[in-house]
Order: structure tokens, then C-alpha cells, then sequence
């Protein structure tokens, strides 16, 4: 079915099509149900109940901003983010951001493969950096379906993989249903001290991810491609709202729930401020059924995120630096410091935690590009933001880089 075709019945309110244009966004949406959110959202239920809640209900209503932002650029020029980015820095500017951004990226890789690892050693007993070997090689085999069987396939992948997620990490609920009121409470913003703080400030930097604002433009344009006729292009990008808002609003469910779960299980219990704790103690609260349940979604999540961040990271080099890698001998490349990381024996929630610090590092050099480009006329031409959406955007960068900053802040002073 072609882009014009396909667009004309978007516009024309034909559903049967709209879904089949849902995908792209599911592929982003993994970054926000990875091991990092699973070992950020786990300590702030575990330490401090429902009192975080309304961080996640915000991050999530500026990750579909911001996400939908992504996608409407693509959409709108036929080119990433990444894109155009290499295209308006001179040479050293441009080395000098695809640098800080193939680190943000290795970074998420890194978090991803240990996630993963430790789900593997948590079902199965696999050592650790073994298990980081077997994500590795899976994942390359999911990159194998994208090379040849194309973008949808990847995508559907993705999305199973992302049921499988929601189900590991929901289903507790069902067993230990959390405080009506406490969660009602937990949605009036206030903070309790420095340590909450820097809690909110790592369950923001682990939502909004610097590879996924790179890479949602490079998968809504190479899913859809770019037309000259605006007509066809606003049909898309209607289209994509749906597909943004309905991967998102999953993506929210599972990460609430995590909070949720921990609040009503884990309050209190001593040792879960790592991921085995809080498996152990899920474990040991909730039945050894919903504890395995639990660890299939963390292995589903570090599996599905690695190979996206993979994805991500081919996006970034190829748009800034014009490089085009083979994706599996980059994903060869990028797994080399994850394993490095689990053969020296570091702590993996520690790791987990760290990574998500050098995120917030990369955060503004996404996200602030990325309002100004989509609110300029020059670059979007029709589909240039409305004075609402740049209001909402540029308010949502300064909260997200504002937070960062104190998260970065109280990190390295050692306070909270």
C-alpha cells in the first residue's frame, strides 16, 4: 500500500488503515520500560510509597509531547532529527554532538544488556556476564528480522515483546492491589527531602531518553516516507498522534505499575533497593508465580530495549556523522562495555542507576533542538507548531533539563 494512498483514507477516518500504521511509536515506547525505569520506579515505591506518583503521570504526559514532537519532524521534512542536525553543524561541532550522543546511547545500551543479564540470572541462575552474552546474541537475531524482513516485522516483534512487559509487571497488581487513597494522595506534587528529589529527578531522566527523541524521526520517516502533498502529510501525522498516545499510554500504565506494586508489597522491606531484592521480596510477598512473572518482563524489557538502542545508535551515526555500520557488527561494538561492566562484578543496580546520571547529560542536547526545529517555519512549513504546543514544549524542556540538573547536582555533591 502506498504512502499517498494509505494517507488518503487516514484522512478520510478509515480506522482498519490508521491501525495498520501503528508501529513506530511502540519501537520508541520500549525506552520507557526499560531496566532503568524498572530499577528507578522500584526504589521510589520501595522507600517512599505512593509519594512519586505524580512524577510518572507528568514524565508521561511530556513523553507524548515530545514524542509526537519526534515523529511530526520526520514526517514533516523526510529526515531525522539526526539529520538535520549533521546537516546545519560545521565539521567539529557536529563530531563533537554525535560523540556526546553515541554516549548517551552506549550508556542505555549498557543499562539494557545488564537488565537483561539479570533477569536471565534471576530465572535461570546464568551468570551475569554470561547472561549479557545471550541478550547480546538475541538481540542480534531480532536486528537480523529488521534487515530482513523489514521495519514492520521489527516493529511487531517489538510490540509482543512489549505485551509480554505489561503483563510482567502489571500482573502483581492483581495480587496485591495497591491503596486507592494512597495512590490519590501520590498524584499531589511535593517532595519529602533531598532523597526524593533525586528520585524524581532519575524516574524523569529514565523516561525521557535521548535516543528515543533521536530516534522516533528516523522510524515515523522510514515507515511512512515523505510526500510533497500536505495533505498527505497531515493525514500521517494524524495518524501518528494515535499511534504516539496509544504506545505511550501503555508505556505509563507499566511504569505506574511498577510503582504501585512496590508501594503495596515492598514498603519498608529491607534489600530492595536492588532489582534481585525486589524480586526476592516480590517473590516472597506475593508467590514464587508472580516473581517469575516479574523477572519475563524484565528479560522482555532488556531484550526489547537493546535492540532498539541499537537501532537509536545507527540512527545517530548515520545522521551526523553520514556512516552507515552493518547493525550487527554494531551491536558486536556496543556490547563490548556492557560485558566489561558485568566481568568486573560491579553492582548491576548500581550500574543501572549510574547510567541513568550520564542520560541526563544528553537530555538538553536532544530535547531543546528538537522544540526549536519543530516550532520554526522555515523547517516544518505548515506543520509548524501551534503557540500552545511550544508553550508545552519549552515548559516540558525546562522541568526535564531543570530536574536533570539537580539530579546531576545532588549525585556528585553526595546528598540525598
Amino acid at each position: 500500500m502506498s504512502t499517498v494512498s494509505t494517507s488518503r483514507k487516514v484522512s478520510g477516518h478509515d480506522w482498519r488503515t490508521r491501525l495498520l500504521l501503528l508501529g513506530p511509536a511502540f519501537v520508541a515506547a520500549i525506552a520507557y520500560v526499560d531496566p532503568g525505569n524498572v530499577a528507578a520506579n522500584l526504589t521510589a515505591g520501595a522507600r517512599f510509597g505512593y509519594l512519586l506518583v505524580w512524577v510518572l503521570v507528568l514524565a508521561n504526559l511530556m513523553a507524548v509531547l515530545v514524542q509526537y514532537q519526534s515523529a511530526k519532524l520526520g514526517l514533516a521534512t523526510g529526515k531525522s532529527l539526526p539529520e538535520i542536525l549533521g546537516e546545519r553543524l560545521r565539521d567539529r561541532p557536529r563530531r563533537l554532538f554525535w560523540l556526546q550522543a553515541e554516549t548517551v546511547a552506549g550508556a542505555t545500551d549498557m543499562a539494557e544488556v545488564i537488565g537483561g543479564a539479570v533477569a536471565l540470572y534471576l530465572l535461570f541462575g546464568v551468570p551475569l556476564l554470561l547472561g549479557g552474552v545471550i541478550i547480546g546474541v538475541a538481540s542480534m537475531l531480532l536486528l537480523v528480522l529488521q534487515s530482513s524482513r523489514g521495519q514492520r516485522s521489527f516493529e511487531t516483534a517489538i510490540m509482543i515483546l512489549l505485551a509480554v512487559i505489561a503483563v510482567g509487571f502489571v500482573a502483581g497488581l492483581f495480587v496485591s492491589p495497591p491503596d486507592a487513597g494512597g495512590v490519590v494522595s501520590g498524584l499531589i506534587p511535593r517532595f519529602q527531602g533531598s532523597e526524593t528529589v533525586l528520585l524524581a529527578a532519575g524516574m524523569l531522566g529514565a523516561t525521557v531518553m535521548p535516543h528515543a527523541i533521536y530516534l522516533h524521526s528516523a522510524l515515523a520517516r522510514d515507515r511512512h516516507g515523505f510526500s510533497a502533498d500536505a495533505a498527505v502529510r497531515r493525514g500521517l501525522i494524524r495518524a501518528t498522534r494515535y499511534d504516539v498516545v496509544g504506545a505511550l499510554l501503555i508505556a505509563g500504565i507499566v511504569n505506574i505499575s511498577m510503582l504501585l506494586l512496590a508501594a503495596s508489597s515492598l514498603q519498608g522491606v529491607a534489600g530492595t533497593d536492588t532489582i534481585e531484592g525486589a524480586h526476592a521480596a516480590i517473590s516472597t510477598a506475593l508467590g514464587p508465580v508472580v516473581g517469575v512473572v516479574f523477572a519475563v518482563g524484565l528479560l522482555a524489557s532488556g531484550l526489547a530495549s537493546t535492540s532498539v538502542g541499537s537501532y537509536a545508535g545507527a540512527a545517530i551515526m548515520g545522521g551526523l556523522l553520514k556512516v552507515k555500520i552493518p547493525l550487527l557488527a554494531r551491536r558486536v561494538i556496543t556490547l563490548v562495555p556492557a560485558l566489561v561492566v558485568l566481568g568486573l562484578g560491579v553492582e548491576p543496580t548500581l550500574a543501572l542507576v549510574l547510567s541513568q546520571v550520564l542520560l541526563s547529560f544528553g537530555i538538553p542536547f536532544a530535547l531543546i533542538p528538537l522544540i526549536r526545529l519543530t516550532g520554526a517555519r522555515e523547517v516544518m512549513g505548515s506543520h509548524v507548531d501551534s503557540m500552545p504546543i511550544r508553550i508545552a514544549g519549552w515548559s516540558s524542556a525546562v522541568l526535564i533539563v531543570g530536574l536533570n540538573g539537580v539530579l546531576i547536582w545532588l549525585t556528585f555533591t553526595g546528598q540525598g
